[in-house]
């Protein structure tokens, strides 16, 4: 048995990138982690806040979570906070839960909480001070990660593949519990976008369908 922890700068991220992955190792047996880094800001009120929390509630049900941590900064505001501040949060839940294999999203993401994510997150991946991490990889995000223009960004470029055959309806039934996030084709977050990037990155690893990743340090 492992533990996983899935780092989320914004909810529904944990879906768009691995939702598959995260019930296949749920189904292993593993212990699984979600830690959403942000929270809706002073700009949304009391009613967006609390069905934000029930969805929450629901995604952490329909996964079987076993842990749950939301940490108390403002989605959109990363940028202008000390990086040491985000760093020190997400050390506390890694020494608490002691994860073996980390997931995060991809640095060069159009979207800045994203990149600071990434950044806060691979400071808690040192060896001599978070022994048990054996394994990074980070996701690819629908809107965000293939949005990216900027023409130094380094692309995606995916060298682990996840069969997520058995799970691609489930994935897109928890998805759905994000009713603000979906839209129709062909918005980038439609049902037909999440399932066409399944279908090819499946085609591009012999599977029905699939997720994909990039592997970015892994110790036996």
């Amino acid at each position: 048995m492992n533990n996983i922890i899935i780092l989320t700068p914004h909810p529904d991220d944990e879906t768009l990138g691995c939702g598959g992955t995260i019930l296949r190792h749920k189904q292993s047996g593993d212990k699984v982690c979600w830690l959403i880094v942000t929270k809706m800001g002073k700009k949304f009120d009391s009613l967006k806040k609390e069905k934000r929390s029930k969805e929450i509630t629901q995604v952490k049900n329909m996964y079987g979570f076993d842990e749950v941590y939301q940490l108390d900064f403002e989605a959109g505001n990363l940028d202008v906070l000390p990086l040491g501040s985000i760093i020190n949060e997400i050390s506390d839940v890694f020494n608490r839960f002691e994860p073996n294999i980390v997931y995060l999203p991809y640095r060069s993401d159009i979207h800045s909480d994203h990149r600071i994510v990434f950044d806060a997150t691979v400071a808690c991946t040192k060896w001599f001070r978070y022994p048990f991490v054996k394994r990074v990889l980070v996701y690819e995000t629908l809107s965000e990660t293939d949005f990216t223009i900027n023409p130094d960004a380094n692309y995606f470029h995916p060298n682990v593949f996840v069969d997520i055959s058995s799970f691609i309806e489930k994935k897109i039934e928890i998805m759905s519990i994000y009713e603000s996030e979906l839209a129709d084709h062909p918005f980038p977050r439609s049902i037909r976008a999440i399932k066409s990037l399944a279908y090819l990155r499946g085609s591009a690893s012999g599977y029905e369908a699939a997720e994909a990743f990039m592997l970015l340090k892994e110790r036996f």
